[in-house]
């Protein structure tokens, strides 16, 4: 089967679920959208905006949305669930009684679940029968996609026939789809960036120049892929468009919500505050401590997390964070060609001979 007359679910009322949305209904797919808000429903039906989340954005006339989850997921091929990270399994636990083996799954959402460390892709293992499951990630500006501007992104799974319906169900003029076989990695990638999207702010709020943005940006691209490796991910991955990419663009960008909590927290704000003016979720305020919590109880070295979490929820000054990443221990650059412990190693051996 082709693209051309897919019937595609969306799970999730938010910029990015609503994007997708639009770009699938104009390749001629048959696209439901499922919403809590049936007043927001009404509105996007009627008036073809999401007006709460992307206002500008004319959404694809033939996008049905709807209130009805059963209805929305009967007989789509691709259900893409666009959930925030909280939320996600508990809708997902409540839409899997509609939900058939053959019907492929594909998580939108870069977060990780707080209590057991909980990938999206694994809750939707967990909690339905599909034996077809996968991640879109990548540096995805839902503002900019509805913009049309030139965008790409991954879809990962190990599973060929999830990865093939996705490209043909999304990729289009201005939104290109790249396929991988590292759904942990590609899925990681994506909610570790926003960690760094946070440091990213707060730097920016304190004056900090273009080689400080370059050393955190690529210092991040280390400290993630480290964390990652560590829990089985495949290093290239993060070279790519879900690794590098992402962390670019939402290290670089004030449309970048968790780089957005960053600059309210260079700029003396508390936490709550940050949060509060944000209006919207960002994931990686919570996924600070999930790292941060992982990270010491498996002894990985991530310097930028633990100076990021002193900041936040220790009460240390902003300016505390670059002190974290210029007075860490003095370490290889690239430590998949130079290992960390091997340059560690050489300076104990001169300090002892010395």
């Amino acid at each position: 089967m082709s693209e051309q007359g897919q019937r595609v679910a969306v799970l999730g009322g938010g910029s990015f679920g609503t994007a997708l949305a639009s770009i699938a209904s104009a390749k001629g797919a048959r696209v439901r959208q499922w919403l809590r808000d049936p007043a927001l429903v009404e509105r996007i039906n009627r008036d073809r905006v999401n007006d709460r989340y992307l206002p500008t954005f004319r959404i694809d006339d033939n996008v049905e949305a709807s209130t009805d989850m059963q209805y929305v997921l009967s007989d789509a091929e691709l259900v893409l669930v666009a959930i925030p990270s909280k939320a996600f399994r508990q809708v997902v636990r409540r839409a899997a009684q509609w939900i058939t083996p053959d019907q492929i799954l594909v998580s939108t959402t870069k977060g990780i679940e707080a209590e057991r460390f909980t990938l999206m892709s694994e809750i939707l293992l967990e909690e339905t029968p599909s034996r077809h499951v996968g991640v879109l990630s990548g540096p995805n500006l839902a503002s900019e996609i509805a913009d049309r501007q030139l965008t790409g992104s991954v879809v990962a799974s190990d599973d060929p026939v999830t990865r093939t319906r996705a490209q043909q169900a999304l990729s289009c003029d201005y939104f290109r789809v790249y396929a991988s076989n590292d759904r942990y990695g590609v899925e990681l990638g994506g909610a570790l960036k926003n960690i760094y999207a946070i440091a990213a702010g707060m730097a920016h709020s304190l004056g900090m120049g273009e080689n400080t943005r370059s050393m955190l940006i690529t210092r991040a691209l280390a400290e993630m892929s480290r964390f990652a490796v560590h829990q089985g991910a495949n290093p290239m991955t993060f070279l790519g468009l879900a690794g590098v990419g992402d962390l670019i663009v939402t290290c670089s960008s004030a449309l970048s919500r968790n780089f957005r909590v960053g600059l309210a927290l260079g700029e003396g704000k508390t936490l709550e505050e940050a949060i509060e003016a944000l209006g919207q979720v960002a994931e990686g305020v919570n996924t600070v401590a999930l790292i941060q919590k992982k990270a010491a109880e498996e002894d990985i070295y991530m310097p930028l997390v633990s100076g990021l979490h002193q900041v936040m929820f220790e009460g240390v000054p902003p300016h505390y964070m670059a002190k974290a990443l210029m007075r860490g221990e003095l370490s290889s650059d690239v430590e998949f060609t130079l290992p960390r412990e091997e340059t560690r190693s050489h300076h104990n051996d001169l300090t002892s001979s010395s």
